[in-house]
């Protein structure tokens, strides 16, 4: 399997590639900066050059079982990860975006990372509770867990609108995954999507403008990865719904926030077989 980690430019209306490799990798975030990604593979935090150089770890201590739900701060100072080394099961810490000792922020588990507030104050994040998919938010030091939604299908992939007014995420209570919003405390519950099309991972642009979601079959399901999927684009309130274009991706494509600090880029990862000729 080759991955292949690429940017999209929205005026240009192309994507462009930044590294391809024979490793998995996924999910990339932008740097507030702008000055480079971060991706995740083999357990491990990388953060990767946009000028075509190989990634380099970040120091993450002993949190070297993180998964592909991870994400710098607005501010860039710190680094939320998804790791399970400690518990077994995935628990969400913070640390300097340089490098450093992982800080336990969920005690209950397991939890998986999915956006910070614009403030940079709270966490929001997919957890599992008695085998229950519901979406929280948590103070960045810690302490009690606020339950946004009550298992009311699966509730999955939350993220923040810019202007910290929505709780964007994924959710099968009607039945079909679909994207949804909410305020912050759970109020203003609204469907956004409604097609024939298994809607995840919805993205706010920095502008709240207009919001990327990945898109599988009808069939699919779940959110498996070696699929082929479409990343599309909507309106803040889920109207003119576009695809944007298809890929062979789903899982790690783009799990956490994408965007460009401006809006006019996102980045994602996209995958083939190394024996397909396409993929070179």
């Amino acid at each position: 399997m080759r991955s292949s980690v690429e940017i999209y430019n929205l005026r240009a209306g192309r994507s462009s590639v930044v590294w391809q490799t024979d490793r998995l990798v996924e999910a990339p975030n932008y740097a507030p900066d702008s000055s480079h990604l971060l991706i995740n593979a083999d357990g491990l935090i990388y953060r990767l050059p946009l000028d075509g150089m190989a990634p380099t770890p970040v120091d993450t201590g002993f949190a070297r079982a993180c998964n592909n739900d991870h994400g710098l701060s607005p501010d860039g100072c710190m680094l939320a990860i998804s790791d399970k080394t400690e518990f077994g099961r995935s628990a969400i810490y913070t640390l300097p975006a340089a490098g450093g000792t992982p800080k336990l922020v969920t005690k209950n588990l397991p939890s998986y990372w999915h956006g910070w507030s614009p403030d940079g104050e709270r966490l929001t994040y997919c957890g599992i509770r008695n085998d229950v998919f519901d979406i929280y938010t948590i103070g960045v030091d810690g302490g009690e867990e606020l339950r946004l939604t009550n298992g009311e299908g699966r509730n999955d992939g939350p993220d923040y609108s810019a202007d910290g007014q929505w709780i964007y995420f994924n959710s099968s209570r009607t039945g079909l995954m679909q994207i949804w919003r909410m305020h912050p405390d759970g109020s203003a519950l609204t469907q956004l999507t409604g097609d024939d099309q298994g809607n995840w991972f919805a993205h706010p642009a920095p502008g709240d403008d207009k919001v990327l979601i990945l898109s599988y079959d009808a069939d699919v399901f779940d959110h498996p990865r070696d699929c082929h999927v479409r990343l599309r684009l909507m309106d803040m309130d889920g109207g003119n719904l576009t695809t944007l274009f298809a890929l062979f991706g789903g899982q790690g494509t783009i799990n956490v926030p994408n965007w460009r600090a401006d809006g006019e880029e996102f980045a994602y990862v996209r995958y083939a077989s190394v024996d397909d000729p396409a993929a070179d």
